[in-house]
């Protein structure tokens, strides 16, 4: 016969055991933005260095298909966005908002119009194209240790599986020597698309060596006209459920594959849905046809598309046009600053005035 605490013991471990389901049970509830919820390895800089980046500063969707909901702090921030989340005094916040005020009032009308603000977005998104282009320098050459400029295939596949964990030196010889390398399915599957990947970036003539340039692109596609169309592709192939490479508004607004465990749980996702709708329908459907082509979603993700930078514009001015003038006076981006920074500053009205 068990004795009493054996019972209570055994008892506890059932109940640790049904609040561990339970946790699961709501974790996998509500869909899953990847890019944002997967945590990124403190002390493995090496694999951050070399792993394409999801998420790409200044275009409007990341790579596995989600918003990017850091878009408009982006556009208009550019590299003071950090400093907006560092620091949370709303007083510093607010000075600093209005000098962004100035820069962008070219024409010294103490109002933002649209081709003031069209202006100012293509300038930020610049600033993250030369940040990119910068760092890329670095990321290249951990992955050219010889320095001759160029990266192998090989090369490339030798330090990835380093940061992965495998031994360096025993994967190189494997490779040299054409042995069989044995890697768990999830990490070969990474491998596969990474290949594919560099294929795209290595422009013509083909020789599956990548320079500093074509290794840019490899990293971040926007940067190229070709890796665009490539990445467009990807993004389509994930969505698209009936493989005619279109996508309607009930696919784009459907959650990719495997991102949650059932139909209901996507279903209960009404922000999802909802902001997705709005994309969908008001900014990439340009025709309003309710179908989404490739060329349509190639612009919508072209960074550097004037006409959707004139766009973004009217946009973000409307948000916040509490007047209705086609413009942003300095009080009203203070009252929406929370949409154009990020950080939401309070008492702005009382304050605004002694600042100038």
């Amino acid at each position: 016969m068990m004795s009493r605490q054996a019972f209570l013991c055994s008892l506890g471990s059932l109940y640790l055991s049904l609040l561990f389901v339970f946790l699961l049970m709501d974790v996998y509830a509500r869909p899953a933005n990847n890019s944002a919820l997967k945590e990124k390895p403190a002390d493995n800089k090496d694999e951050n260095e070399i792993l394409p980046p999801d998420h790409l500063n200044g275009v409007k969707m990341e790579m596995d298909g989600h918003l990017n909901k850091e878009f408009h702090q982006e556009v208009f921030l550019g590299k003071e966005m950090e400093e907006f989340e560092e620091d949370s005094e709303p007083r510093k916040n607010r000075k600093k908002l209005m000098a962004i005020f100035s820069k962008v009032d070219i024409n010294n009308d103490k109002k933002i119009g649209a081709k003031e603000m069209q202006r100012w977005i293509m300038e930020k998104t610049d600033e993250h194209f030369q940040e990119a282009v910068e760092e890329n320098k670095m990321h290249f050459r951990a992955v050219d240790p010889d320095g001759d400029g160029h990266v192998s295939w090989d090369e490339y596949k030798i330090k990835f599986l380093a940061s992965k964990g495998f031994n360096e030196k025993e994967i190189a010889e494997k490779i040299r020597n054409n042995e069989e390398l044995k890697i768990d399915e999830e990490t070969q599957e990474v491998l596969d698309n990474l290949k594919d990947r560099w294929y795209q970036a290595d422009n013509p003539p083909p020789d599956l060596l990548l320079n500093e340039e074509e290794f840019l692109s490899f990293l971040h596609p926007e940067h190229s006209r070709g890796m665009l169309k490539f990445m467009v592709k990807e993004i389509i192939r994930d969505l698209d459920q009936d493989g005619d490479k279109k996508l309607t508004l009930s696919e784009f607004i459907s959650l990719p594959v495997g991102t949650v465990e059932n139909q209901q749980a996507q279903d209960i996702d009404d922000d999802w849905v909802k902001d997705r709708r709005k994309e969908f329908e008001e900014v990439i459907d340009a025709n309003h046809d309710g179908i989404v082509t490739m060329e349509e979603l190639e612009e919508y993700m072209d960074p550097m598309n004037e006409y959707n930078a004139l766009n973004e514009a009217k946009q973000m001015i409307a948000v916040a046009d509490e007047n209705q003038n086609h413009h942003l006076e300095l009080e009203e981006i203070l009252k929406y600053s929370e949409y154009f920074t990020g950080s939401k500053l309070m008492d702005y009205a009382r304050n605004v005035h002694e600042e100038f």
